[in-house]
Formats: C-alpha cells, structure tokens, sequence
C-alpha cells in the first residue's frame, strides 16, 4: 500500500511542478520521463539487487577506509579526546580532511574532468543544456556554492529560466567534503544511493517550473575549478576550506541547538508542544504522501520539518535519536530526504555566491528565492519517496 502511495507522491510532485511552470509549452516532457527512469533504476539497483549491494557495500568499506586515515590525523593531534564521542572532533574534524582530499583530486584534473562528461553524458541523454547538467552532477561532490563558482563566467549568460534551474539543482544536492560526518550519522547506504539521485530530482522538478531549450547552450571550461597552481597549494586551501567548515557547521549548530531549546521553553509554555512537534504535524501529510507508515509519519515529519528551517546536521542529531524506534523503511526515506542543502540559511549563501559574480543576477535570484527552496525541497522529497519505492 505504501509503495501505491508513493507512487502517487511521485505523480503529484509532476503535478505541482506543472501548475508552478511559468512555460508549459516548452516543458521537455521526454527529458523528464527519461530522467525519472534513471532514477527508478539507480534506486532499484542499488538496493534491490545483489550486484548493486555489492557496489554500494564496497563503496561504503572505501569510504570507511578513507574515514580510517581522517581518524589518523584527528586522534594525532587531540589524543585520547578523539575516541570520547566528541562531535566536533569526531564528525566534523573528518570535513578537514575530506576537503583537503577533494581539494588534490580536483588539482590532478580527476573530478573536473569526471564531473565535465558525466555532466556532458547527462545532457546528451535528456537533453538538457549542458551548464545545468554540469552544475547538477557537480554539486553532487562540491555542494552549492561551489558548483555555480564553477560556472561562473556563464553565470551573466544564463536567462532568468536557467538561472533558476542551476540554483535549485545546487541545493538539492551536499558536498562530499560533509560527507564523511554524514556516514557517521546515518546509514551509510541510503546517504549514497541519495547522491545521484539527488542530481535527477533538481533537473527534473525546476526544468518544469522553468523550462529551457537547447539551443541556449554554452560550453563548459574545467579550468574554471582548479584555481591552485600546485599541489601544494591545493593541499593547503582544501585544508583550510575543511576547517572553516567545520568550524562554521559546529558554530551554526551551536546556534540553532540554543535557539531551538529557547523556542521550545516557550512554545512548551503556551501551546504545550515543542516546535519539532509542531512541523511533525505540519509536514505530516508529506511524510504520508512519500510511502512512510502512518503510524510514523508525525515523528518524520518533525525531522523533515526541522531540516527546512534549521539545516540537516540538526535534524540528523534530532534523527539519530529515535533512529531504533523507525522502521527501516522510514529509516532510508528520511535518510534520503535529509541528504540535501534544501534549507533557509542555504538560500542566503547562494544569493550571498551569486551577488559575488553578478549582482544583477543576484537581485533576479532573489525576487524567486522561495520558490528556489520550495522546489529544491520537493526535490529532496522526490529522492525520498523513489528510495521508499524499493525498500
């Protein structure tokens, strides 16, 4: 029955997508038929399907092996406080590390060129424009900013239409320099099978809200992503990318930790509710929609809720904690949906790159920036409902 419901889900967020178009004429209905097949296999693979446990399972000991040596370097410099369950040192002390990884594989030409032909195989297969393909697979390893400081000599290019395409596919998407705090937080497998689905849930949704045609097509220049003129320089930067990161993760955290205690103080005295319980029932029927039991969704829809407003870290921290109380398949839904940037303060930093490049671009951005976050959202809720599918 859940699995009826979230095809439904799937069918309604078209929907919506469609009503919210501002150019249902050119709407690619075969790039978006084509993309959500990909989709429905990727997940269908990868978790239902010996071959696709098998990958997803050795990908997931690379990852651990990787999180070994971050271990390595952490443990050096504070000790036996590193093995005490520390958050800071133990989840985000690994972004340092991770970044700084990312950092040397982007200098060696690896990702850029990587990210470019996927990007390019992506919209050779939809038909989509390849600065759109190319910002969606990218985000997929750097996160949002970075992905369109990648693209930004197009950026004065693009169209209103394109412009809101490459900013919503940005958000629904992560760095993989968070990635490794990510793995230790949730089940690892659902964090993987979310990242390449993640790229198709962006394309499809804004390319109906805001539809593009092919012909406003530029090329893509890798060089645009390797800004450092030796390894060593690169080594440094990712570093300190890594620690100022962190650093502002375990500050944002701090905050809205505080503010959610003070918000709950005095909802508690009002209305007797804690605002986490409060978006529980709010997002609900979304949770509902996307395959979840009824007899979860108030609890996951209180995670969802909370990572809208706040960001995913806080709503992981709040996740972990009813985590044994979840059925699995609530477990890899939410998992999936919170594996994105789809959030308030995410919307500010994008319009924050963007001003940086293009001024004039930024105050177009900004005039849709709801909408943005209203569909990266739906996007993060298109990825979780295709993994409920198959679990």
């Amino acid at each position: 029955m859940t699995t009826i419901i979230g095809i439904i889900g799937i069918l309604a967020l078209v929907g919506i997508s469609w009503v919210m178009s501002n150019d249902k004429k050119n709407i690619n209905y075969r790039a978006v038929a084509i993309m959500l097949a990909v989709q429905i296999f990727l997940a269908w693979f990868m978790l239902n399907t010996s071959i696709g446990k098998k990958i997803i399972q050795k990908i997931v000991d690379g990852f651990n092996k990787i999180l070994s040596f971050g271990h390595e370097g952490i443990s050096f410099v504070f000790g036996d406080l590193s093995t005490k369950g520390y958050f800071f040192l133990d989840v985000l002390m690994m972004i340092i590390f991770i970044s700084a990884l990312l950092s040397i594989l982007t200098y060696t030409r690896i990702l850029p060129l990587a990210i470019k032909y996927i990007g390019g195989l992506v919209a050779k297969i939809t038909g989509l424009p390849k600065v759109e393909s190319f910002v969606a697979v990218n985000s997929m390893v750097f996160g949002d900013t970075t992905a369109i400081l990648s693209v930004q000599s197009q950026i004065h290019k693009l169209s209103p239409n394109r412009l809101f395409i490459v900013a919503t596919s940005s958000l629904v998407a992560v760095s993989c320099s968070t990635l490794g705090a990510y793995l230790q937080m949730i089940p690892a497998e659902y964090v993987l099978v979310a990242l390449p689905i993640n790229v198709f849930s962006g394309l499809i949704l804004s390319s109906i809200v805001c539809p593009v045609t092919k012909e406003e097509d530029y090329d893509i220049d890798v060089k645009e992503m390797i800004p450092e003129k030796s390894l060593f320089e690169a080594i440094g930067n990712g570093t300190i990318i890594g620690g100022r990161t962190a650093l502002i993760v375990g500050a944002m955290l701090i905050t809205y930790m505080a503010l959610l205690a003070l918000i709950n103080f005095v909802l508690d005295g009002i209305v007797g509710m804690t605002f986490q319980e409060i978006v529980g029932y709010i997002f609900a029927p979304i949770a509902f929609i996307m395959g979840i039991p009824t007899s979860e969704i108030v609890e996951a829809g209180s995670i969802m809720g909370t990572k809208v407003a706040a960001n995913e870290f806080v709503a992981m921290l709040d996740f972990v904690k009813i985590l044994p109380e979840m059925s699995s398949k609530t477990v890899g839904i939410v998992s999936a949906y919170l594996i994105s940037f789809a959030n308030f303060s995410s919307i500010g930093i994008i319009l924050g790159t963007v001003q940086a490049i293009n001024s004039d671009q930024a105050s177009q951005l900004a005039k849709v920036g709801l909408k943005v976050l209203l569909v990266a959202t739906m996007g993060s809720i298109l990825t979780g409902t295709i993994v409920g599918l198959f679990l």
